[in-house]
């Protein structure tokens, strides 16, 4: 089965539409793993982005990789939703969102897709995404996870201020916030203020397993007419 999934990787990388597609689609038929056929795509996205980065790849290659993600998921979204039905889960709010001056969103995707499948209602505000629109969706929602995602160093700076921006709106407190992105690492996550960083879309879910059932017990009296 490893050699499918690292066809499949391969597929991916090198713009192989048809093939991704049927390697998928035969590795579940043989019983393969929904989350391994998740997994690759998210190691072929990160080649793809690091080839974006060098000039390698353009735009167009980025939608196509971001297009053939959807198809795959279409195909285990089904068999992901399942198994979570099988399993206890905590379901709640999560906003998320790639921070201004980034337009990446492959990462992200798989995020949500991967939060929706374990039972979370995501509200994804999309790329480049200003300060105040992450201050107004939290203010209004007062969801206990915010979600910033970015790939681009320049990223960071952005990430920062919107964290201090949920401070000073005194929107803070009671949530918690998880960053994640190509290179983000515990050093980026202490410089923007975040709780948390995530090295992938099953880490971001995880973290939401820890978070929202607590969080939302305490903030309860909140919501209350």
């Amino acid at each position: 089965m490893e050699a499918v999934t690292d066809k499949l990787r391969n597929a991916i990388v090198e713009m192989q539409e048809d093939e991704a597609l049927a390697l998928t689609k035969e590795f579940i038929a043989g019983g393969g793993d929904a989350q391994r056929v998740l997994e690759t795509c998210r190691e072929a996205m990160e080649i793809v982005g690091k080839r974006f980065e060098q000039g390698e790849y353009f735009l167009p290659e980025l939608v196509l990789a971001g297009e053939m993600f959807r198809e795959i998921g279409e195909i285990v979204k089904p068999l992901l939703a399942a198994q979570a039905a099988s399993q206890s889960k905590s379901a709640g709010t999560v906003v998320i969102g790639t921070v201004r001056g980034d337009l990446h969103d492959i990462g992200k995707n798989i995020v949500c897709f991967m939060l929706e499948v374990n039972g979370y209602k995501v509200v994804d505000l999309g790329i480049d995404v200003p300060v105040e629109k992450f201050v107004d969706t939290v203010r209004e929602l007062q969801p206990p996870v915010l979600g910033l995602s970015g790939f681009l160093t320049l990223a960071f700076d952005s990430m920062k201020e919107t964290v201090e921006a949920l401070t000073k709106a005194g929107l803070r407190e009671r949530l918690k916030i998880m960053i994640g992105g190509g290179q983000i690492d515990e050093g980026v996550r202490n410089y923007t203020g975040a709780d948390a960083f995530g090295r992938n879309a099953m880490a971001a879910v995880n973290l939401c397993k820890q978070w929202i059932k607590p969080i939302a017990n305490q903030a309860a009296p909140q919501h209350a007419a």
